[in-house]
């Protein structure tokens, strides 16, 4: 895989898929309306990276906004392969064993499982190459990007939050949104149903200081290990170490005691302190084409800025699709596919959000029906499936055809029979305090 963002800045240009920009570009504003433009490129456009930003550091946006990018950032020619590769491992793993030589032949999966490990090793990382603490430590030298008109400030976009819980050890790396607040402050975008938010739930009720350090560029591998739906404790620097097949080494933190990978371009290190009082942040130009409305969240304190030599600040643009997102969420598609059809819905055949639904609000389900309302099984397990809880509208088919086909979808919705064919479901309406946007699932069940 890449030894670091300007690695894969290289293989991008050597296949095409980069536009170099070097003539004087403003982070505020210019570089989204750039960006937001060579998105809606067909296909996706090109990777953009701008040379002249006002600071010491280049940005790169749209690294992987085309069905051929986000393959290269995962290390393989289609994202279908990925599939193939969890399914084959998926298999390995629950075979039947009943003699002695079928469990030795497991011996060869697991020494190459043990190889994706996250690994800690001693000294300084080349994210540490540079150092910069206390006063120093200062936001502004980054080129942090404020994309729309109404955004509340600055955001850090493509972030890797790097928490541990405080009782088990087991780390969670999430991307949340970060607001520029202040030169050594940001608000951090925990909803109350993430994992970073029950972290510093439990080191509220503990009286102790969070700490949290924040990663920027590196392999690709990283930054999309971030954005996928793992499990609860189950840690992200795993699924990325089996994307690269090989694994994430990590290094001490300097101003705390977390571990982030060594090769990674920037490190943000700082704390959260439970015990004081949430600001506002937001508005926010969102993945739906519609503002995030301002709420409270934690304020995140600098304690240090570390980066290697020639570190280059990764971006992305969130807002009316398509965009970059529409991308990495195929990705997701075809990597939790397996997992979905071994682990809890062996009859579903694929999984599509397709760009229009604005990431999980449209779903478009292939099964294989054996039985009247095995099409409402489905639909009521996805929706209790991590991130699927905010899906809108699902359709199950069992048609065996592409659900990719848009004639497919067009074909299914002309077969859905009022009321018979369709299910509404009440979603968790309250999970928000009463001053936040409400949040519902509407479930719309299309079976043929």
């Amino acid at each position: 895989m890449y030894k670091n963002l300007t690695d894969y800045i290289g293989a991008l240009e050597r296949a095409g898929e980069l536009a170099r920009v070097r003539v004087p570009v403003d982070p505020q504003f210019e570089i989204a309306e750039l960006t937001d433009r060579e998105s809606k490129r067909p296909g996706g456009g090109r990777a953009l990276l701008f040379e002249n930003t006002g600071t010491a550091f280049p940005v790169l946006t749209n690294m992987m906004g085309s069905d051929r990018r986000i393959a290269m950032a995962l290390g393989v020619e289609r994202l279908g392969e990925l599939t193939e590769r969890i399914d084959a491992l998926f298999g390995e793993l629950t075979s039947p064993k009943p003699s002695l030589m079928d469990k030795l032949r497991m011996l060869p999966v697991l020494e190459k499982m043990s190889r994706w490990l996250p690994r800690n090793r001693g000294g300084r990382g080349a994210c540490q190459q540079v150092v910069l603490t206390g006063e120093e430590a200062r936001l502004s030298l980054l080129p942090v990007l404020r994309c729309w008109p109404h955004d509340g400030g600055r955001f850090v976009t493509l972030p890797l939050v790097n928490t541990v819980d405080p009782d088990s050890g087991v780390r969670n790396v999430g991307m949340y949104r970060m607001q520029i607040l202040s030169e050594h402050t940001t608000g951090m975008h925990w909803h109350l149903h993430k994992t970073g938010e029950r972290h510093y739930r439990r080191y509220a009720e503990l009286g102790r200081r969070m700490p949290v350090a924040v990663c920027l560029g590196g392999d690709p591998a990283y930054t999309y290990a971030a954005t996928a739906p793992m499990p609860d404790n189950m840690d992200e620097y795993l699924l990325a170490g089996f994307l690269r097949r090989r694994p994430v080494e990590l290094v001490r933190c300097l101003t705390s005691d977390l571990r982030v990978p060594g090769d990674c371009d920037f490190v943000i290190e700082g704390y959260v302190d439970p015990a004081e009082p949430k600001t506002t942040e937001g508005p926010f130009g969102d993945h739906t084409g519609f503002y995030s409305l301002e709420d409270a969240y934690p304020v995140f304190h600098v304690t240090a800025v570390t980066h290697r030599r020639g570190a280059v600040y990764p971006a992305t643009i969130v807002g009316v699709p398509p965009q970059e997102d529409a991308y990495i969420a195929k990705a997701t598609e075809k990597i939790f596919l397996a997992p979905i059809r071994r682990a809890m819905l062996s009859e579903v055949r694929d999984l599509y959000m397709p760009v229009q639904g604005a990431a999980h609000n449209i779903a478009v389900v292939d099964i294989v029906r054996n039985y009247p309302g095995q099409a409402l099984k489905v639909a009521s397990s996805l929706w209790g499936a991590g991130q699927m809880m905010f899906n809108k509208y699902m359709a199950v088919a069992s048609s065996g055809r592409d659900v990719r086909d848009p004639e497919v979808l067009r074909q299914l919705l002309r077969r859905v029979r009022v009321p018979e064919d369709v299910v509404l479901s009440r979603g968790p309406l309250d999970v928000l305090d009463h001053a936040a946007p409400r949040m519902g699932l509407g479930g719309k069940l299309a079976s043929i």
